[in-house]
């Protein structure tokens, strides 16, 4: 019987070890990343509705004005800041700042 329980005990470890890799690959936390970095300025929704926002007159993420944006220029805004924006290169990863496009993308209105 323990020699069946060490088979079985086995069979699982090997199976949650060849399971780590794809759940590594799962990409980034686009809206993870978007709360830690962006949120304080533009807001959870993306309006710029914070009194940082305000404050700073950032665009609404939503608007028709950023939407129409191409994703190349969405990722050189993001990567190199733009007007008063905070730059991000070299504080995210290039499949980060393409995660974060997608998410301003979702939030069109």
């Amino acid at each position: 019987m323990p020699k069946r329980k060490i088979l079985v005990l086995l069979t699982i470890v090997g199976l949650v070890a060849f399971s780590l890799p794809a759940l590594a690959d799962a990409g980034p936390d686009a809206a993870g990343i978007y709360k830690a970095k962006c949120a304080m300025c533009h807001g959870a929704d993306g309006a710029g509705q914070t009194p940082t926002g305000k404050a700073m007159k950032v665009r609404d993420l939503r608007s028709p004005e950023v939407q129409k944006m191409s994703d190349k220029d969405l990722a050189a805004a993001i990567r190199d800041g733009k007007g008063k924006m905070t730059a991000f290169k070299g504080k995210l990863s290039e499949p980060d700042i393409e995660a974060l496009v997608g998410f301003i993308r979702a939030l069109k209105k």
